[in-house]
């Protein structure tokens, strides 16, 4: 994993935007911010940014140079500390780049997850066999026992959907694609296929499909994404911003601008409504099911 980027995500960035937003209130610039600080405009860029966890001592520092009062100097000290915290899957920092780790701790946060793929079973769905095939196909220079820890962190990424205190929601729409494509052997895709209709039952769960039949989409046009939402807090503002992720073959997007989101949260609502019902969904899965296992 990349240096800086130890610690929990959420309150990394939480704590960037409060600190960005103090030095605007200061009108300072980050050229004068780094100056008052004796620090290097790149570490205020890294602070602010939340790629870099912090000190209580630095935001106390920070918070004395931006003219903050005392009750929200303590509380950014003390929300500085979370960003020591690490999360569970720091532990498989060996096998997951740093751009997957910001992801991870977004969706440990997330209260709600869109999501529309049009090639492949999305990550918090997919079984250990069809997982495995996926990343020994795409990284076949990595050891039996990396491609393993790949595949167990993927699968304890799963238990979110069903953690006791506020699972997300999940509204997943599919392209047929993802059901028509052979990943691995007919053995592994039913069972994949079958795992869908299984966590379809959950009720904070819901798998839809759009079949080639329905014709333009939206998909198309945006290609496969997540929309993130988080929950709100005691001033009524969301503790994240709505983020789109976008995963790439090198790397991730995070888009958080409000136009940008916009467009994604349009073309989700447009998917969706394109797509078949969910009871629709689950029976030409089924149907995929005794195809595949025929």
């Amino acid at each position: 994993m990349a240096d800086g980027m130890g610690g929990s995500t959420v309150p990394r960035r939480q704590l960037g935007r409060y600190l960005r937003e103090l030095r605007g209130k200061a009108r300072m610039t980050v050229k004068v911010a780094a100056e008052a600080l004796e620090w290097s405009e790149a570490k205020i860029w890294r602070i602010e940014t939340g790629q870099t966890s912090l000190r209580s001592h630095d935001v106390e520092t920070m918070g004395r140079v931006y003219g903050a009062g005392d009750d929200l100097t303590a509380a950014l000290m003390a929300l500085a500390k979370e960003t020591k915290a690490k999360g569970w899957w720091h532990s498989y920092g060996d096998v997951i780049p740093a751009w997957l780790d910001v992801y991870i701790s977004l969706e440990e946060s997330a209260t709600a997850l869109s999501i529309y793929h049009s090639e492949l079973v999305p990550g918090l769905l997919q079984t250990d066999d069809y997982a495995r095939t996926l990343i020994q196909t795409d990284h076949p220079e990595l050891t039996e026992q990396d491609i393993e820890r790949r595949v167990q962190l993927r699968i304890e990424r799963q238990a979110l959907l069903t953690r006791v205190t506020d699972p997300p929601g999940l509204g997943v729409v599919l392209n047929e694609a993802v059901i028509r494509r052979p990943i691995g052997s007919e053995q592994i895709m039913a069972d994949q296929l079958a795992h869908l209709l299984e966590v379809g039952e959950l009720p904070n769960l819901a798998v839809r499909v759009m079949p080639f039949a329905l014709g333009m989409h939206h998909g198309v046009t945006s290609g496969p994404f997540i929309m993130l939402e988080f929950p709100i807090n005691g001033t009524g503002m969301p503790t994240e911003p709505t983020t789109i992720y976008i995963e790439g073959h090198v790397g991730a997007l995070y888009l958080e601008k409000p136009h940008e989101v916009e467009r994604y949260e349009q073309a989700f609502n447009h998917i969706q409504r394109t797509s078949l019902s969910e009871a629709a969904s689950k029976k030409f899965i089924a149907d995929a099911v005794r195809e595949w296992r025929k």
